[in-house]
């Protein structure tokens, strides 16, 4: 039987109201609905192996203490979407960096696509096993299949 891994996803500021907020860009649904069409994307032999665990914060702090209590709570794997503080937390990358919990890094829109220079660069991503990014809230789905192949194939 293969392992069930504990996958926490972390969304930072401004991502609670996905499918309020700027649709144009990150679409119309929100952070529930993109849990309940997992199952739908991910196959069954997948979701039955992921126990799916959401967090939001709007504040540095309150995501650095949820990593750490993912590192106490032996979380297998991150999501992380930082919003904003991906292009500027020199904290969220040194805690990332510590505490070595398999993590990828999410976008729901294509970083190098957007047109602030300051998007196109990331923090977190030397310190993450990879990104996914511009593929709307599918790009989600895509990292919890790159990280479960990936803690699959650990040694």
């Amino acid at each position: 039987m293969s392992k069930k891994y504990k996958i926490l996803i972390i969304n930072g500021p401004n991502l609670r109201y996905l499918g309020k907020r700027e649709p144009e860009i990150y679409g119309n649904k929100k952070m529930q609905d993109v849990v309940l069409d997992m199952g739908e994307y991910l196959k069954k032999d997948i979701i039955e192996r992921v126990d799916i665990d959401l967090f939001q914060s709007n504040h540095e702090g309150e995501i650095i203490d949820r990593l750490e209590r993912a590192w106490l709570d032996k979380i297998d794997g991150i999501v992380i979407n930082a919003g904003a503080y991906t292009h500027t937390s020199l904290a969220i990358r040194d805690c990332i960096a510590w505490i070595k919990i398999p993590c990828v890094e999410v976008h729901i829109s294509n970083l190098w696509a957007r047109e602030e220079e300051i998007r196109h660069q990331s923090m977190l991503s030397p310190k993450c096993i990879g990104v996914v990014s511009g593929f709307g809230v599918f790009s989600y789905v895509l990292a919890i299949l790159a990280l479960v192949e990936y803690l699959d194939n650990l040694k």
